[in-house]
C-alpha cells in the first residue's frame, strides 16, 4: 500500500466493479483457475450496496447453466435455489377482467421453464459472495467506485472509491475521508444496467459505435406472503396486453416457497406518452383477477424497481478496451426473449475470467485490449443464445405487441432464431417521447391499500436510506431544462416515470423541480428516459440506496 497526498492506493491483479452475478462470477472463476494451476492472483470486488445483494432486484426464474459451470455441486453447497418450476402459464390480458390463456403448444420455447428455479436473485448473489470469500476474493461492500483512473497512454489504471463526509455544498465535514485508489492490471466493470462508469467507457472508447441504440425496460416488483390456499409452489405466470395501452411490456407472477409470491410488471422505456406512470400501471395491473385471486388476503413484504438493458445482441457494444472488460448488464447481455439475464451475465463473467487468467498467467502486459474476449463471448453458448433471439425486441418495437408477438412465435418456434436477416431498432428510448399536447392524459385510480399502494409507502418497503447532508447524486446538466423544456413541452414526465417519487414540481406561480434524492431506489430510469438527457445518475455516499430482502 502506498500513500499519495490525497488518497491511499492498493494494487491488485484484477479489480471487479460490482458485486452482482456477473462480477462475482468473474472473481470466482479467476480464483478457481488460480487454485487449479497454483498461480498467485489477487482479486478485489467493490460493491456500492451496504452488503452483497442489497441492490439486487430481479424476477427471478433462474436457469442454472452458468451456475453449474462454476459449481457443479451447487446443491451440495446449498445454493438458495429451492423451488423448481412445476408449470408455466402465459396469458394475453384483453381488459381489466378478462384474459386468454395460451395453449402450451403456442408458447415459444424461450418461454418454457422446465428445469429452472424460482428464486431470490439477491439471496443467490449473497451466496455467490460467500463462495467468493471462501476462495479469498477480497470484497468491499459499501465502497462505490466513483471514478475511473487512467494511465498517461489512456489505458485504464483502475478506479477510485467515493470520498466520504462531503456535505451538500461540496465542503468537507468533520467526518471526511478521502476515497481509496485501487490500481489493477485489469479492471472488470460489472455495475449492472446503465452503470455510470460503463456510460463513460462507452463514450470514451466509442464502444457502441457499431451497435444499435441500447433499449431498456423498467421492472417493478413486489414480494408478497399469501394465503396457503392461493399458493402453488413452482407456478410461473407470464402475461402481456392490458393494462399497457400506451406501451409494450409484460407481467409476471412467480410462486416461491413458504407461501411467498413475487409479482411484477416490465414496461419498455420506448413508450411515447409522457403521462404514462409505470408505477401506477403496475398497481392497476394487480387488480386483474389472474393476480388478485392470488394476492387477496395476503401481505405485501417488499417493493423495488430496476431498469433492464434489453437491446440484446444488436445493441451489444464492444466489451473490451485498453486495460478493462465490460460484462453482464453493464454491457447488456440479457436475453429478453427468455426474460432472463442472470445465466448470460454469469457466463460473460466466466468467459472474461478465462481470457484474463490466460493472459495474466503468461505474464501478459497490463493495459492491453483483450479484443478476443468479444469473440469468445459471442462464440459461447450465451452469445449464441443472444444471436438466436436478436430479432425479438426489434419485432415488438416495429410491429407492436400482436404482430410482433406473432413474428416472434414464428421466429422462435419454427425457425429457432435462425432466420437469415436481422431487424434493427436504432432510435433511443428517450427520443420516443411525444409532447404533452400530442398525448392523451391518463387518470389513475387511487390505491385501495389492499392490492394497490402509493409510492411513498412502497419506497418505505424498499428500505431505502441515504445519509443526510451529502451531494445530490442525481446531477442536472442544465438546471433550467426541467422547467423550461420538460415541464413546458412534456408536462414534467420525471414525476411519473420515476417509481420512487424522487422528482416533484413545486410552486404554482414560480415552478421548480424538487429532487427528493433520499427516495431513490437506484433504478436508473431517469438517466435513461429523461427526454432532454439532462439527468445523470452517479453513486451516492457508500452504502446508500435500497436494501432488498429476498428480492
Amino acid at each position: 500500500m502506498s500513500t499519495s497526498a490525497e488518497r491511499e492506493s492498493m494494487e491488485y491483479d484484477v479489480v471487479v466493479v460490482g458485486g452482482g452475478p456477473a462480477g462475482l462470477s468473474t472473481a470466482i472463476r479467476l480464483k478457481q483457475l488460480a487454485a487449479e494451476q497454483d498461480h498467485e492472483l489477487s482479486v478485489c470486488v467493490l460493491e456500492k450496496g451496504s452488503e452483497i445483494g442489497a441492490h439486487i432486484l430481479s424476477g427471478a426464474v433462474i436457469e442454472t447453466r452458468a451456475l453449474e459451470e462454476l459449481f457443479p455441486n451447487w446443491k451440495e453447497l446449498e445454493a438458495p435455489l429451492k423451488t423448481a418450476v412445476t408449470r408455466d402459464e402465459v396469458h394475453l390480458f384483453t381488459n381489466e377482467r378478462k384474459s386468454v390463456k395460451m395453449p402450451n403448444f403456442m408458447i415459444p420455447p424461450s418461454m418454457h421453464n422446465e428445469g429452472n428455479y424460482i428464486a431470490s436473485l439477491g439471496n443467490l448473489t449473497r451466496w455467490l459472495g460467500e463462495q467468493a470469500e471462501a476462495l479469498e476474493v477480497e470484497i468491499y461492500p459499501g465502497f462505490p467506485a466513483a471514478e475511473i483512473l487512467y494511465h498517461e497512454d489512456g489505458s485504464i489504471k483502475g478506479v477510485a472509491t467515493q470520498d466520504m463526509g462531503i456535505d451538500e455544498h461540496g465542503e468537507q465535514k468533520d467526518s471526511y475521508e478521502p476515497g481509496m485508489e485501487l490500481h489493477a492490471k485489469y479492471t472488470v466493470f460489472a455495475e449492472g444496467c446503465r452503470g455510470h462508469l460503463g456510460k463513460e467507457l462507452l463514450s470514451r472508447f466509442q464502444l457502441d459505435a457499431d451497435s444499435d441504440a441500447q433499449h431498456y425496460g423498467i421492472g417493478l416488483k413486489e414480494l408478497w406472503e399469501v394465503s396457503p390456499e392461493n399458493h402453488e409452489p413452482g407456478l410461473v405466470v407470464h402475461g402481456s396486453g392490458w393494462p399497457l395501452d400506451d406501451a409494450t411490456g409484460g407481467s409476471f407472477l412467480y410462486h416461491l416457497e413458504n407461501n411467498q409470491v413475487v409479482v411484477g410488471l416490465i414496461i419498455d422505456l420506448n413508450y411515447s406518452n409522457p403521462y404514462l406512470s409505470p408505477f401506477d400501471e403496475f398497481q392497476k395491473m394487480k387488480h386483474h383477477p389472474v393476480f388478485a385471486k392470488t394476492l387477496e388476503g395476503g401481505r405485501r413484504v417488499s417493493y423495488g424497481a430496476r431498469a433492464i438493458a434489453k437491446g440484446g445482441l444488436n445493441a451489444l457494444p464492444k466489451m473490451s478496451m485498453p486495460g478493462a472488460l465490460l460484462v453482464g448488464c453493464d454491457a447488456g447481455t440479457l436475453n429478453f426473449a427468455k426474460i432472463k439475464g442472470t445465466h448470460t451475465a454469469m457466463k460473460s463473467g466466466i468467459v472474461a475470467a478465462d481470457v484474463l487468467f490466460e493472459h495474466l498467467k503468461a505474464d501478459g502486459a497490463e493495459g492491453q485490449v483483450l479484443s478476443h474476449f468479444d469473440q469468445q463471448f459471442r462464440d459461447s453458448w450465451a452469445g449464441q443464445e443472444l444471436h438466436e433471439s436478436r430479432n425479438f425486441g426489434p419485432a415488438m418495437h416495429k410491429f407492436g405487441m400482436l404482430m410482433g408477438g406473432a413474428y416472434n412465435y414464428l421466429d422462435q418456434k419454427l425457425f429457432q432464431g435462425k432466420l437469415s436477416f436481422t431487424l434493427h431498432d436504432t432510435k433511443p428510448d428517450y427520443a420516443q417521447m411525444k409532447p404533452a399536447a400530442e398525448s392523451r392524459k391518463i387518470e389513475y385510480a387511487k390505491p385501495d391499500g389492499k392490492l394497490s399502494f402509493d409510492k411513498l409507502s412502497s419506497v418505505f418497503l424498499a428500505n431505502t436510506f441515504h445519509a443526510e447532508d451529502q451531494p445530490c447524486h442525481l446531477k442536472l446538466t442544465d438546471p433550467a431544462i426541467p422547467v423550461n423544456t420538460n415541464l413546458a413541452v412534456y408536462d414534467a414526465p420525471e414525476q411519473r416515470y420515476c417509481p420512487a417519487g424522487v422528482y416533484e414540481i413545486v410552486g404554482d406561480s414560480n415552478p421548480a423541480l424538487q429532487i427528493n434524492s433520499q427516495n431513490c431506489v437506484h433504478c436508473k430510469t431517469c438517466d435513461i428516459k429523461d427526454p432532454s438527457q439532462n439527468i445523470t445518475w452517479v453513486t451516492p455516499e457508500g452504502g446508500g440506496g435500497p436494501s432488498y430482502p429476498n428480492m
